[in-house]
């Protein structure tokens, strides 16, 4: 009998292992937007001190990014965003 749930099952715990690496990679590319808005507002930081951008730009490129990593966040860490709030 366990054998036959074996057989009969082996699909659907194929289908489950194939969501779980595709799911885990669609995190791990959001973790990597995550980290590549941060440098960018880091670099926008730093250029708004060199004088190479105007406040203007710096404000409307920092709310982009700000809530670009707000958004990405929400998707990664629900739990610890609705935690924080």
């Amino acid at each position: 009998m366990f054998l036959l749930d074996d057989i009969l099952l082996s699909p659907v715990k194929g289908l489950v292992s194939v969501c779980r690496k595709v799911q885990e990679a669609a995190r791990q590319d959001l973790e990597n937007q995550e980290k590549g808005a941060v440098a960018a507002l880091g670099e926008l930081h730093r250029r708004i001190e060199l004088g190479q951008i105007s406040e203007e730009e710096f404000d409307a490129e920092e709310t982009r990014l700000l809530e670009t990593i707000d958004e990405i966040a929400r998707t990664v860490h629900p739990r610890d965003v609705s935690a924080a709030r």
